[in-house]
């Protein structure tokens, strides 16, 4: 049985579990360990509030315990990271947070990063994140879109919306390289990235590209 790694979307909207599958798929190769994206279905439409990342945290945990014997590492596909440290708890295999990967991601590619969020309320959040991890100093700044979960299936205006956002991170707050703040921008990355002319870290393919080379090496 191949290698499989399990990308686990904490919200229940299944476009959004779409857009990060499609965004994989650069990384599925023949001798390659199978990535299957999965959706919680216990979880709120989108994660945009301490209280709904931390609502996931039960769910997240009994999933990755359950999935222990098939799959060979796990990813959180919430920029919040729910339940991180408690899911790699209930499991003897790798778990990844796609903010945490997504941040020492972008630290290789520039020196101040800039995160693209989705609303006011999770700029905040990310912040004690940043915090946290110990890694203010390379911040540049966090702006907000002002759409939630559910709305970014809005083509057109999520992206005019994320260019105006990622070129005042550009001029305004000196960033030089550009994080997505949500698992459901994936899809927008090259847009962005040709419009501004800087680095755009999609952080679920950060997070399994780091699962990927962990598996590689043992």
């Amino acid at each position: 049985m191949p290698e499989r790694i399990v990308v686990i979307n904490p919200n229940s909207t299944e476009a959004c579990t779409r857009s990060i599958d499609g965004a994989l798929d650069a990384l599925r190769f023949s001798d390659g360990p199978k990535i299957d994206c999965v959706t919680m279905k216990e979880g709120p439409p989108g994660i945009q509030s301490q209280r709904d990342s931390d609502s996931v945290i039960g769910p997240i945990c009994d999933y990755v315990h359950a999935r222990g014997n098939d799959a060979a590492a796990f990813v959180i596909a919430c920029f919040s990271d729910p339940g991180l440290h408690a899911a790699r708890e209930a499991t003897g295999h790798p778990v990844f947070g796609i903010a945490e990967s997504g941040y020492f991601a972008a630290m290789t590619r520039g020196e101040r990063f800039g995160v693209i969020s989705i609303l006011e309320s999770s700029v905040a959040r990310h912040g004690r994140y940043v915090r946290q991890l110990g890694i203010a100093a390379r911040s540049a700044g966090d702006r907000a879109i002002g759409l939630g979960v559910v709305e970014l299936s809005q083509e057109e205006s999520v992206l005019n919306r994320m260019i105006e956002a990622a070129t005042a991170l550009r001029d305004e707050d000196g960033a030089d390289v550009l994080i997505l703040g949500c698992a459901g921008m994936a899809r927008f990355r090259d847009r962005v990235s040709q419009a501004v002319g800087l680095p755009v870290v999609e952080p679920t393919q950060a997070a399994v590209t780091s699962a990927i080379g962990r598996l590689r090496c043992g």
